[in-house]
């Protein structure tokens, strides 16, 4: 009989070779063989391992019989300085076990700095690929994003919330929305969480979640996808839109500060900027439009919605005018927001609600939201549309609900923009849009 109590096999990882603390002490890594090369009387193997890489000095006798690369083999040795080598340590090897050996080479040479492919041949290859040096760093900083979300609002006293992609409703209406057959009931894939974070603000009064969105948009853009990771809060008993704006970059400052202590290393392989955040400018709809027109000569072509072009231009004004890469855009048009948006009292053909552009892109949506049971319901019989059909959803506002809103943060394209790639889908592991489901 064997038991089991949980303690796991510490294992020694680049972050301990990198840092020198294991310098002249014996030490045992696992790895995928990245380079090899035979000078003779002596080879360098270049380990890659899970975060980085590193240099490996090898004697003939060490080295096992027909050893390639991406064999995944354990290699004991010890390790030392060495400024030339990557993380400014290498290891004397010692011992090489090969663990397992690839049937086929590699398509790509993963040793080289820059793939240099163009897209559509790198995401058939995309398994492969992915293993590159700098492939690797972008979804790391992915996970730094990601991650200080959930730090960031866990400390805020968020609750984290899991809440269902199959459903009966489109929350954001029209026709962007993906239907399927559900036991032989008509249902769609989740456009966000938006119904269900407004419900669990009456529950627990912050909440977020990190999941999949779908949207069934035929674009064929660099910054568009049909299935994309939302980063979603909602919150309670505001004061003011402004709480969710203010909430927005206390993350914003979690992140770049995360991200400059524990990713720099991916930042410097990517050549990454990191933006600064402590002051973000914010700029009417309507004024944003009026002042990137004036500035840049660009006439105002729809009073209603923000183009890409215009965007770009907004993005540019606040980094010339202000400092910042980021740049909030409020009160836009009722015409352009869902019904669920709450108009501005003081003009109701604006919204209390907002847009994040980050270097020319709007990378986040949100606002305040309705909480008044009929004004909910008059403002969507105003467009149109059958209260029956979102009894459940109403019930909420039905039961008292207190001042709310939240946002929804586009992952891949907040990842896009930081780390300068020029189309969305480099920024996805494996991206799906109209041509694509594979891999």
């Amino acid at each position: 009989m064997k038991f089991v109590t949980g303690a796991s096999k510490q294992l020694t990882v680049w972050q301990d070779l990198a840092g020198g603390g294991l310098n002249n002490r014996p030490v045992t890594v696992h790895g995928a063989v990245h380079l090899l090369r035979d000078m003779g009387g002596v080879a360098f193997l270049t380990l890659r391992l899970a975060r980085g890489t590193v240099q490996c000095v090898c004697p003939p006798e060490v080295l096992p019989e027909d050893l390639c690369e991406e064999c995944c083999v354990e290699l004991s040795g010890v390790p030392r300085a060495e400024p030339r080598a990557p993380g400014g340590v290498e290891i004397a090897a010692e011992g090489v076990t090969v663990l397992s050996r690839p049937a086929a080479p590699m398509p790509v040479p993963l040793s080289k700095r820059a793939l240099g492919l163009h897209l559509d041949t790198e995401l058939p290859l995309r398994p492969a690929v992915l293993r590159h040096e700098r492939e690797r760093a972008v979804f790391k900083i992915q996970e730094g994003l990601a991650r200080a979300f959930r730090e960031f609002l866990t400390g805020e006293r968020f609750t984290e919330i899991h809440t269902p992609k199959i459903v009966h409703a489109g929350a954001e209406g029209g026709s962007n929305i993906f239907r399927l057959d559900y036991f032989g009931k008509k249902a769609y894939l989740a456009q966000s969480p938006q119904f269900y974070k407004q419900t669990m603000v009456g529950v627990y009064e912050r909440v977020f979640e990190i999941g999949p969105v779908f949207r069934a948009e035929k674009h064929a853009t660099p910054r568009h996808l049909n299935e994309y990771t939302g980063l979603d809060f909602e919150m309670g008993y505001l004061d003011s839109f402004y709480d969710v704006i203010e909430m927005e970059t206390g993350y914003l400052c979690c992140a770049m500060a995360l991200l400059e202590k524990e990713y720099s290393r991916e930042l410097a392989l990517l050549g990454a900027e990191l933006p600064g955040v402590d002051k973000i400018p914010c700029l009417r709809f309507d004024d944003a439009k009026r002042l990137a027109a004036e500035k840049y000569g660009r006439p105002i072509r729809d009073p209603y919605d923000l183009e890409p072009e215009e965007e770009l231009n907004i993005g540019r004004y606040a980094r010339e005018e202000y400092g910042s890469d980021f740049v909030f855009v409020t009160h836009y048009p009722s015409k352009k927001r869902p019904f669920y948006a709450m108009d501005d009292p003081d003009d109701r053909k604006y919204t209390l609600s907002f847009d994040l552009l980050f270097r020319g892109m709007e990378v986040t949506t949100g606002g305040q939201r309705v909480h008044e049971y009929a004004a909910q319901v008059a403002k969507m019989e105003d467009r149109g549309m059958d209260p029956a059909e979102f009894e459940s959803y109403l019930m909420i506002h039905r039961h008292g609900m207190p001042p709310h809103g939240g946002l929804g943060i586009g992952l891949e394209r907040l990842t896009m923009q930081l780390c300068g790639l020029d189309n969305i889908r480099c920024a996805s592991l494996f991206p799906r849009d109209r041509t694509r489901m594979e891999p």
